[in-house]
């Protein structure tokens, strides 16, 4: 972990097993919800619920300060806690939490390398003990959005070359032979990608155990599709999950600037009355697995 730009913003099994007992560490389990929290988490694990507890599903958007706020309150944590986030599908959703840990401005926050997945494979201890923590009274920043991008923000991408678009999701999805991953809702009328985007899916960046990549490896993978950090990244995916975890990537692991991410990726965009959109795979582009 030590060649990343920013190694202390991950953290290994056997760091944890150190720490379970500090009172100013807070694990985190992160998923769409809680069914395999409930199955066995590491012990001392609180559980969020992407579904029901990060994401404002009625305004379609994260949700506001003020349940931030109240969120964190309920799980005992303070602007100094030590927060270590986990879960299945790669840390999928804990990179979603992560970032919106980050836009609050909370700052310690770190992933358990390879999440739920390396923990269950190396035999670690599990629970289904539902710890109780005393409320804190947790103040947020304000909103810092300079991490995320908004329509507007892809339009100008695409129109005038202000960013690299980096489109994450299966090579499936890239040229348009499907609209979403089996078994996952949300979608768009239209499929394909944003125009100019580079193909390159999240579990590019992901080790067989569901460990981050090498720096190298990493740095090979991006910069063979011309993503360098000579230009700004918009990341997106379909609801802006996978995206995350590839924001995480180019921005903490491989030390990238103004790398952002498209939150309402696909969905949004798909679904767009008259924006342009490409099918197939690009000129010059090859679509990975993953």
């Amino acid at each position: 972990m030590s060649n990343y730009a920013h190694p202390e913003v991950l953290v290994s099994s056997e760091w944890v097993i150190e720490h379970l007992r500090d009172r100013e560490v807070r694990l985190v389990e992160v998923d769409v919800e809680n069914s395999a929290y409930e199955q066995g988490h590491i012990p001392g694990a609180i559980a969020w619920s992407w579904q029901r507890q990060l994401s404002d599903q009625v305004r379609r958007d994260v949700i506001p300060r003020n349940q931030f706020e109240l969120l964190l309150s309920n799980s005992g944590i303070t602007p100094d806690t030590i927060l270590v986030l986990y879960g299945d599908n790669n840390n999928w959703f804990a990179a979603w939490a992560f970032w919106q840990l980050k836009i609050y401005g909370h700052k310690d926050v770190r992933l358990l390398d390879g999440g739920r997945k390396k923990w269950l494979q190396e035999g670690r201890e599990i629970t289904t003990e539902v710890p109780i923590y005393p409320h804190s009274a947790y103040h947020a920043q304000k909103p810092d959005f300079s991490i995320r991008a908004f329509l507007p923000d892809v339009q100008r991408a695409v129109s005038g070359g202000s960013a690299e678009l980096v489109d994450v999701r299966s090579p499936q999805e890239f040229t348009g032979e499907i609209l979403s991953p089996p078994g996952l809702p949300e979608t768009a009328q239209r499929g394909g990608h944003i125009p100019g985007a580079r193909s390159i899916p999240w579990g590019k960046a992901a080790n067989e155990d569901g460990t981050f990549k090498s720096l190298d490896e990493l740095k090979a993978i991006y910069n063979a599709e011309g993503i360098d950090g000579s230009k700004p990244v918009i990341a997106y995916c379909r609801i802006g999950e996978r995206s995350s975890y590839t924001w995480f990537v180019l921005k903490y692991l491989l030390g990238y600037q103004n790398i952002v991410n498209y939150d309402g990726s696909w969905t949004e965009w798909g679904n767009l009355v008259g924006a342009p959109i490409e099918r197939g795979v690009a000129v010059g582009l090859v679509a990975h697995a993953g």
